[in-house]
């Protein structure tokens, strides 16, 4: 068994821990009515995106979510928050430095022997959810889950339903598709880009990621016999209806959004497997991006 499938297949008991952490950490993240930031690097980008669609429709405040190097200078927030596994990835390492003194920050980390642990003002240290892959799994959920927990939005439901996408089949020669479409909508949006990355990454497949409504403004085209297209969370009226007519495999999310990212998880796994790839191995891609002169 590949590192990947080991971490992807401890979650459940990993977002029980972090859910369990929230209430220790409240003090270092986002109170209600603060201007927030949220800010990553590939995967960590993605449930940045995810915790500003819930924190915002859930009327706690008005939240952003950056790619690090993108981080728009003179723009007010009276908090950041920083995800990074690693703890030392170069734009985030260089952000939290140019920040220092003007606005709290708060870095959640895997590794608590990193450079991060000195460049935020707050630190949450979610060690036991730390990887030996490469590709991400278990600590980017877990990040989410312990910020999703923070918000009052987590549920001891999600942790079945994530049991449940474990023990459960992927749906028959999904495996074999040749393109893969991942949708969202609100908060899911970035959960279908994540679970795009995770195909690109493990499997080296031709995948996209769109919100729901704009998959009809030309994505569709591409929908075929071949062709997979998989929803997180309620899809919008009619849609299933044109994919399956068009001759593509339509997957529903019936879990929560996040237990469907632990599928599409596995599904990369399998598609890897597949291809004769080993998802431990991605092309081109290290644990962390250390930039020169950093």
């Amino acid at each position: 068994m590949s590192h990947v499938e080991q971490e992807l297949a401890g979650q459940p008991e990993c977002w029980q821990r972090a859910a369990e952490l929230a209430a220790d950490h409240a003090a270092a993240l986002p109170r209600p009515g603060e201007r927030v930031a949220v800010v990553g690097c590939g995967t960590s980008l993605y449930m940045a995106q995810a915790v500003a669609g819930l924190r915002e429709s859930s009327g706690q405040g008005e939240t952003d979510a950056w790619p690090a190097s993108e981080f728009p200078a003179g723009r007010g927030y009276d908090r950041v928050v920083a995800l990074t596994r690693s703890g030392t990835t170069t734009e985030v390492l260089r952000l939290l430095e140019r920040l220092r003194g003007t606005v709290r920050t708060c870095a959640v980390t895997a590794d608590p022997a990193t450079p991060v642990m000195t460049l935020a003002d707050d630190t949450v240290v979610l060690d036991f959810a730390d990887e030996r892959s490469v590709v991400q799994t278990r600590f980017a959920t877990t990040a989410l889950t312990l910020l999703r927990a923070h918000l009052g939005l987590h549920s001891d439901a999600v942790v079945a339903d994530a049991r449940t996408a474990l023990a459960e089949p992927l749906p028959e020669g999904l495996e074999r598709c040749t393109q893969f479409t991942f949708l969202g909508r609100g908060w899911t949006v970035g959960l279908a880009s994540e679970a795009a990355l995770k195909m690109r990454e493990a499997a080296l497949a031709w995948t996209e990621a769109y919100p729901a409504m704009e998959y009809r403004h030309g994505p569709i085209s591409i929908t075929a016999p071949t062709t997979a297209t998989w929803m997180f969370g309620e899809a919008p009226p009619g849609l299933a209806d044109q994919v399956r007519s068009a001759g593509g495999t339509w997957v529903h999310g019936r879990l929560d959004p996040l237990a469907e990212l632990v599928r599409a998880q596995r599904l990369a796994v399998a598609v890897a497997a597949v291809r004769g790839l080993d998802p431990d191995a991605p092309r081109n891609l290290t644990r962390s991006v250390i930039l020169d002169g950093s």
